[in-house]
């Protein structure tokens, strides 16, 4: 006994060193035992679909979640959001958690990269604190005058002149100000000046309400003369303490006009008189007004009238639509006030528009000849007068429905519209008085367009550049710029600015900012989960993200990731490996350990580690159908005037570093052109010159990692469709038909044959009042969805509930007597997605899952052969095991006759290639040019791409 009792110590203090992981069933898992060692990087692989997720996420992560949520009241739960207990009989070891995910940052158009990570709130408080004020018109630096120096200057440029001392007090604003002449009258003061008139103050004095005015009070009126020097002083102190700091002279210029000067104790221009606040770090704030460009409200762009919307064919005459928002002809009040403004006007409505006088053509749009309604439309900015019975013209109409309150009439406005950079800021959001502050002659706006790198390099000296005084106020604020910008260089990310719109990262990019985030905040003890934060780097930046990791670690964290690059698995500490298959033929822990004993067991990752097995290169590339895309003159984001062919007809590769213009030239550029070609769509591609063989294609498709759906209702049935053909099918049942019931009765979500109690989810919600909801399966229809009648119902002995119950495998050779519904549920199958149900909600699917469920509904489509598929890193997600399945789908679109392009850093896509184009050298504004477009054999040649030097190893 004794014995036992003096080694306890000894077992509780191995256990400290793990985290304990009891009867795991989330999900597919097969109620697993694992011991994870603590503060280590411990990386998860294995197959998509095989339980990664499961254990990492909605196990240990949700059991970390939700016991930092029981430590709160029982109070203070009740208002907070729920967390459901996940399925494991007990976690032990567990710290607190950190989840690090893919999800998507903000879609704002507010947010960007220095917003996020907080880089741009101290750069902000730099400019405010340090910022040097220059004159918007002269260019010139300015000063603050004490009042000592205004009455100096007044000597220096007016002596012997008369002139008025003007404090001001109303400036652009409406009102009769009946109550303040009669406060001035009351405090001794006889004059005021109004709207450039100098009047006396009588009683009961007032303004036109309904008229702007500028109201100064007259404090004063002398000679500049040098006995007169006590009085004028004491003038200028009163005009100043009554105007705010601001004071107004108005200069006699005897037989001229006089002149008006404006003198500010704030910063001032002298030669001009333009005065600036004193900033705040509010001022260079985008998002507060005063810091905001008054017309794009600090988003950097603006909606303006698009003439080719509103008028697509000037051939056409306006009585057979050629004016798109009016339409064809037709009884339609809106018509008829054209109609009868034409006919007063003497405007053809049946000559082609392009033969109007240009004043009748205004008539209509504007509502008067001269066409001076102007076009430009901020996103928020309510312009446009209320209609008031006169004929406004279209394009006021339009602008009035856009700022309008109903979003219906606000889509049905945008469509004659179209984005534009602000004329007015120029894009940098902010309003010119913001500009014009600047730290070592760049403002802040030039520093935020600056790439991550170059940033860092301008903040690494920029003391010797500054005075002693602003160096000792900056002191800290350099000190933490630095030390942020540093995290981000270290994961990687040099080629971003601060100015990069968030909803224009990709998920890797994203994950890492907060993974820098968590590095600066210097955390110790937690348990950081992430999920494959290796997502669209390059090989050559692989080395940073390791080495981000560990530094985590290094400082007392344990570091869990979900990962299937190689580089990371073998920089692991500890390798687990989850399979041996997916859904319900995974689950389970293949092998774990060091990477390298990992590599001695007999698991499907083993073998592609050690090179027992690999993706095939092909004996020969493809030749294409000798056709071919060329864009030229491509110039968005960091694009340097770059023209490319793409040869059609071949499984095309768009490679480069991270950063290098792949997804401006081919997301934003390209499939923008394409997709406005082959459907109308209004999306703007970026800017580029010409280009040649649209008539080659006549249908484009985009293939991305997001949701099939975003409910529980969303399932790769009902996605891919073929779950109306089984509806169908079902109602054709003799059975069915007797009892008349249509395809809707075997709908869960439409009344009828759906379970009344469950609404056709399957699932209730138990509401546990402060404790998380429960769900359970419906006590009525036991999860089945359906009630009684609709599953005695049976097709081939099934129940429409037992054929969402049944995985692809089981549907293919279930439905193989029906030739219709077999192809479709087939490509399912022949995508590696046999093992997943029916019926299968679209939230517990995989980014890759879900991308080869996309893939697959174009599969079953029938096509002409001239489609084109664009691809954005579809290896995400997906083991090498996986990588071969994708291949082969992408290797049948192309041997059907159709183009597929593909985004992507992944070698063994690479190798595969028939045609790769390189982008590169570097990110940001070191790349943006076409290195390479060849054979992968051609390309490893290539002295300046870093993907050829990597690509080299796995052609050897």
């Amino acid at each position: 006994m004794a014995a036992t009792k003096k080694a306890l110590p000894v077992k509780e203090a191995e256990k400290e060193e793990f985290i304990e992981v009891f009867g795991a069933r989330e999900h597919n898992l097969k109620n697993i035992d694992i011991h994870i060692p603590k503060n280590k990087m411990v990386v998860f692989t294995g197959v998509s679909g095989s339980g990664k997720s499961s254990l990492a996420f909605d196990t240990i992560y949700n059991e970390g979640q939700r016991r930092y949520m029981e430590s709160f009241s029982a109070y203070a739960r009740q208002f907070m959001g729920d967390m459901e207990r996940p399925d494991v009989d007990k976690i032990l070891g567990l710290s607190p958690v950190i989840s690090i995910e893919q999800k998507t940052t903000n879609k704002n158009p507010r947010s960007t990269v220095g917003t996020i990570t907080e880089l741009y709130d101290f750069l902000r408080l730099l400019y405010a604190r340090i910022g040097e004020a220059y004159s918007y018109n002269t260019g010139k630096k300015m000063t603050k005058f004490s009042e000592e120096e205004i009455v100096d200057n007044i000597y220096k440029k007016f002596k012997s002149k008369k002139i008025t001392l003007l404090a001001p007090l109303i400036r652009g604003r409406k009102g009769h100000y009946r109550e303040l002449f009669e406060d001035i009258r009351k405090k001794g003061f006889l004059k005021v000046r109004v709207d450039g008139e100098v009047l006396d103050i009588t009683p009961r004095m007032q303004l036109d309400r309904y008229k702007i005015h500028d109201i100064e009070v007259v404090i004063d009126r002398l000679q500049v003369t040098d006995d007169m020097k006590v009085r004028l002083s004491q003038s200028v102190q009163q005009t100043l303490k009554t105007g705010k700091e601001l004071m107004f002279l108005l200069v006699s210029g005897g037989t001229k006009e006089d002149i008006l000067v404006q003198y500010s104790k704030q910063l001032m221009c002298e030669d001009t008189g333009i005065s600036y606040e004193e900033p705040s770090p509010n001022a260079f704030s985008f998002n507060s007004p005063y810091g905001a460009c008054p017309t794009c409200k600090g988003l950097g762009n603006v909606y303006s009238i698009s003439m080719d919307a509103i008028i697509p064919d000037n051939t056409q005459n306006i009585r057979d639509g050629g004016i798109a928002p009016l339409g064809e002809e037709r009884e339609a009040s809106m018509f008829r006030m054209v109609a009868q403004i034409a006919k007063r006007n003497k405007i053809s409505l049946d000559k082609p528009i392009k033969d109007l006088p240009e004043k009748g053509l205004n008539i209509i749009l504007y509502g008067n000849e001269a066409g001076d309604a102007g076009d430009l439309m901020a996103y928020d900015e309510a312009t446009g007068e209320p209609y008031d019975g006169e004929f406004e013209g279209i394009i006021p109409m339009i602008k009035r429905w856009f700022a309008g309150s109903s979003e219906a009439t606000r889509e049905w406005a945008e469509k004659f519209m179209e984005l534009q950079t602000c004329p007015t800021c120029n894009g940098t959001r902010l309003k010119k008085e913001s500009l014009w502050f600047k730290v070592d002659k760049k403002n802040i706006s030039e520093l935020s367009d600056l790439n991550l790198d170059k940033l860092m390099v301008w903040f690494a000296d920029v003391e010797k550049r500054l005075s002693d005084k602003q160096n000792t106020i900056s002191k800290d604020i350099l000190k933490e710029i630095r030390e942020r910008l540093q995290f981000l260089l270290d994961v990687g990310l040099t080629y971003l600015t601060l100015n990069r719109s968030s909803r224009t990262l990709s998920g890797g990019e994203s994950q890492r900012i907060r993974l820098a985030t968590q590095i600066g905040s210097q955390l110790q003890g937690i348990t950081y989960i992430l999920d494959e934060p290796s997502i669209g780097l390059h090989q050559r930046d692989n080395h940073r993200l390791i080495e981000a990791l560990r530094n985590l670690r290094n400082i007392g964290n344990s570091v869990l990731v979900v990962e299937h690059d190689k580089d990371i698995m073998m920089a692991a500490d500890h390798l687990v490996d989850i399979g041996p298959r997916a859904g319900k033929y995974g689950g389970q822990v293949v092998s774990a350990g060091t990477p390298e004993e990992v590599l001695q067991s007999a698991s499907d990752t083993a073998m592609y580690l050690n090179g027992k097995k690999g993706i095939e290169v092909p004996k020969e590339r493809r030749a294409g159908n000798g056709k071919s895309l060329e864009l030229k003159g491509a110039t968005g984001n960091n694009l340097k005037n770059v023209s490319v062919s793409i040869p059609l007809g071949k499984l095309v590769l768009i490679t480069g570093v991270s950063g290098s213009g792949k997804s401006t030239l081919i997301n934003e550029t390209l499939y923008p052109i394409l997709s406005r070609h082959c459907y109308n769509s209004r999306i703007t591609p970026m800017p580029y010159k010409s280009i040649k063989g649209l008539e080659h294609i006549d249908k484009v498709i985009e293939i991305d990692q997001s949701p099939i759906g975003r409910t529980p209702r969303s399932n790769p049935a009902t996605y891919c469709g073929f779950f109306t053909e089984i509806r169908t099918l079902f109602s054709a049942v003799p059975e069915a038909k007797i009892r008349g019931y249509n395809a809707g009765r075997f709908s869960f979500n439409v009344k009828g044959g759906r379970c009344d109690v469950c609404e056709g989810g399957g699932m209730r919600v138990i509401e546990m009042n402060f404790l998380p909801d429960v769900y359970v399966h419906c006590e009525k229809c036991n999860g089945k969805r359906y009630n009684r009648e609709t599953l005695e119902i049976r097709y081939k002995g099934k129940s429409i509930s037992d054929v969402l119950d049944m995985t692809v495998d089981e549907a293919c050779e279930f439905f193989q007597s029906v030739p219709y519904l077999y192809r479709k549920i087939k490509v399912l199958s022949d995508v590696g997605l046999g093992y997943i149900t029916l019926g299968q909600s679209a939230v517990t699917l995989s980014g890759g899952e879900a991308q080869r469920v996309k893939l697959a509904t174009e599969l079953a489509k029938k096509d002409t052969g001239k489609t084109f598929y664009i691809l954005d890193e579809p290896t995400t997600g997906l083991h090498f095991q996986d990588i071969q399945h994708l291949l082969d789908v992408l290797n049948k679109l192309v041997e059907r006759g159709n183009s597929v392009l593909v985004i992507e850093h992944n070698l063994d896509v690479i190798k595969v290639a028939d045609h790769v184009i390189d982008l590169g050298p570097e990110g940001g504004d070191g790349g943006g040019r076409i290195l390479f477009e060849g054979t992968p054999e051609e390309m490893i040649k290539n002295k300046e791409s870093h993907t050829a030097k990597f690509l080299k190893m796995e052609l050897k």
